[in-house]
């Protein structure tokens, strides 16, 4: 488990092992949820990177007024 310190402007630096496990990158965007007492941060992944994770989903049928 790492420990971060929280600077005087509420910044914390993601440690090195973290971001590497989790591949996170400059710039990329996370989430941040306050669940119970604790703060989870969930990386944010462009819908592109759902393509073909499901590939045994039937397809979506479309409701007669929404052609």
């Amino acid at each position: 488990m790492s420990v971060v310190t929280v600077s005087p402007k509420y910044q914390v630096v993601i440690p090195k092992d973290v971001r590497e496990k989790l591949r996170i990158r400059p710039g990329q965007k996370v989430e941040v949820f306050a669940v119970g007492n604790r703060v989870e941060l969930v990386p944010v992944e462009p819908i592109q990177a759902f393509r073909g994770k499901f590939p045994d989903l039937p397809p979506l049928k479309r409701e007669p007024d929404r052609l």
